[in-house]
């Protein structure tokens, strides 16, 4: 009597998928004639975190993350990056934490106990680069401040909003390069508005 047949059973139904997955297409899009006036690079797998001061604590805070770290706790409204990691200022006393890696922020909440709250944004946000001679242009279709060199230029920052949509924006360089975080569950809405505002350039998605 031959054995019954069994079905494999999937070591977990949960698979991890990519913030972008699902919404952005990877390839040439939009606009054939010429070389692409956009650039968007999905950044995947990055380490990100909320910092919010303790009371009376920022000057510890600065210590700390200066000394454990090498990092300095950036202005209203600017940066500060040592290559892809930094920070992004992101209210009084808040900050935006950012990493390469996706667990580079894990000696954090036990380094910075007792002067900041650390929190895990590392699936909550999908974060995008925009670049190319025609990133400005884009940008300016749907944001609602003034991206002007003259107003907004590499190391500054913002939260904003970019088509009603609630972002997180800073300028890395003067290419100019920006990086925008958006809440995840608003990530497909953004990507429509993004891939449609950038299609008369032409665009890229990497």
């Amino acid at each position: 009597m031959s054995e019954p047949a069994t079905t494999p059973v999937p070591s977990s139904l949960w698979q991890p998928r990519g913030a972008w997955e699902g919404a952005a297409t990877r390839g040439r899009h939009g606009a054939s004639a010429g070389a692409a006036g956009i650039r968007l690079t999905l950044r995947e797998g990055q380490g990100l975190a909320t910092i919010i001061a303790a009371d009376g604590r920022e000057a510890d805070l600065q210590a700390i993350l200066a000394e454990r770290f090498g990092l300095s706790l950036s202005e209203t409204g600017a940066t500060t990056f040592d290559g892809e990691r930094g920070l992004v200022w992101s209210a009084p006393g808040q900050w935006l934490a950012v990493s390469p890696e996706r667990h580079g922020l894990r000696e954090w909440p036990a380094a910075l106990r007792d002067v900041a709250a650390v929190t895990d944004q590392s699936d909550g946000r999908a974060l995008v680069r925009v670049s190319g001679r025609s990133a400005r242009a884009l940008l300016a279709k749907g944001v609602s401040i003034d991206l002007h060199p003259r107003a907004f230029g590499p190391g500054r920052a913002a939260v904003t909003s970019i088509a009603h949509i609630g972002v997180q924006l800073w300028q890395r360089d003067a290419g100019p390069t920006y990086d925008i975080a958006v809440a995840r569950s608003f990530a497909g809405s953004f990507w429509r508005w993004l891939e449609h505002a950038a299609a008369e350039f032409g665009y890229e998605v990497v």
